[in-house]
């Protein structure tokens, strides 16, 4: 059996070892490794956020449960910020004319994540669903960052990530025609 031959076998080992594994709770690797397949899903997202969302597992990974959930919910805002500045923030300025900001720091200094989620439902960058969600998912944040007597386990902590990811997804496919 030749080198390549071994490493294809050991890929397709560690590959079903994680399947079988993945299902167990104490097996928190292996759990890590399956949300891969979802992650996919992203395609293409900013290298910051990419590391975020990294960091995130590699918190579950370490069982730091509560910051996992923080960093995730990071990457996401992160995404949800530099999708209304495609645009120069246009839309997001027609839909709240009063807000004074000049660039995406700003934005992010001056105004509440939950104040531009609603921002972004009024100018149609969201739909009410996904508003209700991404608050639902900031609201598990805030449980998180701040002293709470929430403390996510691996089940909960992997299913907001998944979640995170999968809303980006979604969000990114429905406007991937807008400018």
């Amino acid at each position: 059996m030749n080198v390549v031959e071994l490493r294809k076998r050991v890929a397709a080992f560690e590959s079903e070892a994680h399947k079988i594994l993945g299902v167990s709770e104490a097996a928190t690797r292996s759990r890590v490794v399956l949300i891969g397949p979802t992650y996919e899903l992203l395609g293409a997202i900013s290298i910051k956020q990419d590391d975020m969302l990294r960091q995130a597992l590699r918190c579950v990974e370490m069982e730091v449960y509560r910051a996992a959930h923080v960093l995730a919910w990071a990457a996401m805002v992160d995404y949800l910020q530099e999708f209304t500045a495609r645009d120069g923030f246009v839309t997001l300025r027609v839909a709240r004319p009063k807000w004074d900001f000049s660039s995406i720091e700003e934005l992010r200094e001056q105004y509440p994540e939950y104040a531009l989620i609603e921002a972004m439902y009024k100018a149609k960058q969201v739909t009410k669903g996904e508003m209700k969600a991404y608050h639902g998912l900031l609201n598990k944040r805030n449980e998180c960052a701040h002293p709470s007597d929430y403390f996510p386990d691996l089940n909960e902590s992997l299913g907001y990530i998944s979640e995170v990811i999968k809303r980006v997804a979604n969000h990114k496919k429905r406007n991937s025609g807008l400018p």
